[in-house]
């Protein structure tokens, strides 16, 4: 069965199509600045990169494109549509609807369309994605892989706020996770490369990138992770201000005059690295500002590797010992400066890394010394693997 990984962000559109009897990716890539000037397709299909400039309006004309470039005769992978066995779609929120991922129906794009409050940037791109998809291939099925559904183990002392109950009872308001796919995907590598049944592991999995997550994951099971309601709880991020005093923001908005609109901008998009060293959201530019002696960049690592020492000894606790520190994504796979930042003073933990080892970027490799009793893992994250794995299974199920 040949599968369509499809995940659409507010403006953007990122594919891969997959091979599942070898999950080989056959062709991949990213459409920008959709509904904006200036729109572009990047398709990568095997030692080839294409670039095509072309207006898109929205992102079913986005799709239209993907689909026309995958089955065309110059740049093309298959011979038609119909090859395509089914689509699996990144959908951010689920609520408490789906612990898993299924095949989209009617209702399920109902329970999708009630969960757009609870994340207002996300799950409408993600939306407009699949009935795009449906509209242009309408017998192929079509598969929703929640960001949520991982943490649906998490137990109601993990995720409950301390406000009163009947806003849970009323708007649900508690504490989600998110990249899910992300933290289950390496945390079964993890497993792998420990030689132990998943069900037997402690495993802590760092997401560190633009956006950055940490989990606490008991025997394959998500027990803990640093986001809540929204992404914007937990670690110092790109452009996110992460964990702050609620009064915070009410100060903020009385003394900037910003609307309830105007802060959850500000606080998600002008905060985070970017707000605190002034110089990017990117952490390349960050590290490269701070090695000619930018201290506001010095700053933001500080902060940043500060943050995600605190959850990892906080998850340590949560989980009584640790068997594994996992990290991943754009940073985690490929800064060691980050990564040693972050474990120094890890060593009561059991945690020695091999400076040699993690000198390392995008490979998946235990970087920690022969003794250490927790290892330090580095494994880049494969979410559209994971997308494509579960939709084959259901499809293939049908």
């Amino acid at each position: 069965m040949k599968v369509l990984v499809i995940n659409c962000g507010s403006s953007s559109l990122k594919y891969q199509l997959l091979d599942m009897a070898n999950t080989s990716v056959l062709a991949q890539g990213l459409v920008e600045r959709i509904a904006i000037t200036g729109s572009q397709l990047t398709h990568k299909y095997g030692n080839a990169k294409i670039v095509i400039n072309q207006e898109l309006a929205n992102h079913a004309e986005a799709i239209k494109l993907v689909l026309g470039t995958l089955t065309g005769p110059q740049y093309g992978v298959i011979a038609n549509l119909q090859e395509i066995g089914a689509v699996g779609h990144r959908v951010v929120h689920g609520g408490e609807k789906f612990a898993a991922s299924v095949l989209i129906d009617a209702v399920v794009m109902q329970a999708i369309r009630a969960c757009v409050e609870l994340a207002p940037l996300h799950n409408p791109p993600n939306i407009t994605g699949i009935e795009a998809c449906q509209q242009l291939m309408p017998a192929v099925p079509q598969v929703a892989v929640f960001d949520t559904a991982f943490h649906q183990t998490m137990p109601p002392k993990a995720y409950m706020y301390g406000l009163p109950y009947a806003l849970y009872e009323r708007y649900k308001v508690r504490k989600y996770g998110f990249h899910g796919t992300s933290h289950k995907y390496v945390s079964n590598q993890a497993a792998a490369m420990l030689g132990k049944p998943l069900a037997q592991t402690k495993l802590i999995t760092c997401h560190l990138g633009n956006g950055s997550s940490v989990s606490a994951v008991l025997g394959g099971k998500s027990i803990e992770n640093s986001m809540g309601f929204t992404p914007l709880e937990g670690l110092l991020m790109g452009t996110r201000s992460g964990d702050l005093d609620p009064a915070v923001v009410t100060f903020i908005m009385d003394k900037e005059k910003l609307s309830a609109d105007e802060v959850n901008d500000y606080l998600n998009k002008k905060s985070g690295v970017l707000g605190v060293s002034g110089v990017s959201s990117d952490f390349r530019d960050i590290e490269q500002a701070a090695a000619n002696g930018n201290a506001r960049a010095h700053l933001a690592l500080e902060m940043f590797a500060y943050d995600v020492k605190k959850y990892i000894g906080a998850y340590a606790a949560v989980l009584n010992g640790v068997d594994a520190i996992v990290f991943t994504a754009g940073l985690g796979e490929n800064s060691g400066a980050m990564r040693q930042a972050i474990v120094d003073g890890l060593d009561y933990l059991g945690v020695a890394i091999d400076q040699a080892k993690n000198n390392v970027r995008g490979q998946q490799v235990d970087i920690s010394q022969p003794d250490a009793s927790c290892r330090v893992l580095v494994i880049p994250t494969n979410e559209e693997l994971m997308i494509a794995q579960d939709t084959a299974t259901i499809v293939g199920n049908l």
